[in-house]
């Protein structure tokens, strides 16, 4: 095993998306099985962004940050702590410095490893220098470190943006072992958000190929020849394996599945009044929205990032507009708290579709502006409390943290069998009852019944008394358990343990 791990991702102390989860909510685990001072997270120097996260330390790696702070052509960094549980030495880099050389470390890049940045566009630039950068960053604390020929060293890359630190390290600094996980195929994900059918041709798709064909070939190559050139390979689920394998050539050394922090669930002691207050607070808009109804609603919510097709918003709201023609014993109240997605809210029968765009807690402006007063200062997960449930009726999700962190909240949820937690789930429940996790069937050309098996779904709920919400809530709690960081940790455990091994 490694004794010092270095981790890097564009979302350390830069909080994005789900990679920005997987990382903070781990950290704790890497410091109970590493020692706090031997887990180090090097992530981009976004100054005032960066720093709502980071907490700025002259005394953490206090002679290392002196010593490559003055040294010519290397990165500035800042030294600190990362403001997640567990609270793990943070290295913010900054890769100004590497502008004036991009051209010579492409051109290296294609020598050495076959990275085609030619074709490179948006964020191409910024996140290659950064992952160069970063390696750059990393030799220079190894050799700060490794006072002793027997101390071990591992480093971790996530996805294409960090691929760059792999190709440094492997080239400059063997003796670091190197990881890089693949959270989502950039091929993979690209063909789903493009409306092309990505399963019914599986088979059939070639991932050079469909680079060219979707302006992809920068990226794609990061990521292929990271994956080829690691010590150890990893991705999150078995769906995402089967692109990996499909569209990288490159099958993943270990499949590591995303783990939950419970810490941040509250206690039982605090649950239920967090609860009410959530409720409460839905409630008042609600009834904003819908002010000619009396009855208490069915709560359900829909989250993530605006993927109208990949995140299954587009079918969530056509389940919701047929079920505002049917009669139901209950009105539903369906909130979908995507950032960004600023559209009027309805109500039509017995269903109303109230839109959230912007991410909790809101800034005073957005609740002066919306006049959602009863929401201030509430963040993701004090909403969540709230809910009776959620749908996530997603097309492409290589895993899928929104449903699990609704069953961690104790409300039930819908998802499906093309996320990497629905198939988990499923096999995890296996023959027992009642079942929190709902899992429908999706495939390229069955929108019709997935709508249906939502409006389903939602219906069964309405029906259900209350012994019976808190048995299948009570199931949600325990289903969580089964997810958690302590159960999932030993699959990084297996995959630092092959990098160390390989030469």
């Amino acid at each position: 095993m490694p004794d010092y791990i270095f981790e890097t991702s564009w979302e350390v102390c830069n909080r994005v998306g789900g990679i920005h989860t997987v990382l903070s909510s781990r950290a704790e685990s890497m410091k109970h099985a590493f020692g706090r001072n031997n887990v180090i997270f090097f992530g981009p120097d976004l100054k005032e962004r960066s720093d709502l996260e980071f907490r700025e330390d002259n005394r953490v790696l206090r002679k290392w940050r002196e010593q490559i702070n003055t040294l010519p052509d290397m990165p500035r960094v800042r030294t600190g702590v990362w403001d997640i549980p567990g609270h793990p030495a943070a290295v913010l880099v900054d890769y100004s410095h590497l502008w004036a050389k991009k051209d010579a470390i492409y051109a290296w890049a294609w020598e050495r490893f076959g990275v085609r940045s030619h074709a490179g566009y948006g964020d191409y630039d910024d996140s290659c220098l950064f992952g160069y950068a970063v390696g750059q960053a990393m030799q220079s604390l190894y050799g700060h470190l490794a006072v002793y020929k027997t101390t071990a060293f591992a480093a971790h890359a996530n996805e294409w943006q960090t691929g760059f630190a792999v190709f440094y390290l492997r080239a400059f600094c063997p003796a670091v072992k190197t990881l890089f996980t693949t959270h989502a195929t950039g091929i993979g994900r690209s063909i789903a958000g493009n409306g092309k059918p990505l399963y019914d041709y599986f088979e059939g798709y070639n991932g050079d190929q469909m680079a060219e064909e979707l302006n992809m070939v920068s990226k794609h190559s990061v990521e292929k020849q990271a994956a080829h050139h690691c010590h150890c390979f990893t991705t999150v689920s078995d769906l995402t394996a089967r692109e990996c394998v499909q569209l990288l050539g490159k099958r993943p050394d270990v499949v590591t599945p995303n783990g939950f922090d419970l810490g941040s669930v509250p206690t039982a002691k605090v649950f239920a009044a967090r609860r009410q207050e959530a409720r409460e607070a839905l409630t008042a808009v609600y009834r904003q929205i819908a002010p000619a109804s009396q009855d208490e609603p069915l709560m359900v919510a829909i989250s993530g990032r605006q993927e109208w097709k990949n995140k299954g918003i587009d079918v969530f709201l056509q389940a919701m507009e047929r079920m505002a023609d049917e009669p139901l014993n209950r009105p539903v109240a369906a909130f979908v708290m995507i950032p960004y997605l600023d559209k009027p809210s309805w109500t039509r029968g017995n269903v109303t579709v109230i839109f959230l765009p912007w991410y909790f807690p809101m800034s005073a402006q957005d609740v002066s502006q919306s006049g959602l007063h009863s929401l201030a200062d509430k963040t993701y997960y004090d909403l969540l409390t709230g809910m009776d449930m959620t749908v996530f009726p997603s097309y492409y999700e290589p895993w899928g943290y929104t449903p699990m962190e609704s069953v961690a909240f104790r409300v039930p949820t819908v998802t499906t069998d093309l996320a990497g937690y629905g198939v988990w789930a499923r096999q995890t429940m296996k023959g027992e009852e009642p079942q929190p996790v709902t899992v429908i069937h999706r495939t390229d050309s069955n929108s019709e019944e997935v709508i249906c098996r939502i409006a389903s779904a939602i219906r069964r709920f309405i029906s259900l008394d209350k012994p019976s919400v808190e048995a299948v809530r009570k199931a949600a709690a325990q289903l969580a358990r089964k997810s958690t960081w302590e159960r999932f940790f030993p699959y990084y455990m297996k995959a630092y343990h092959k990098a160390m091994k390989k030469h």
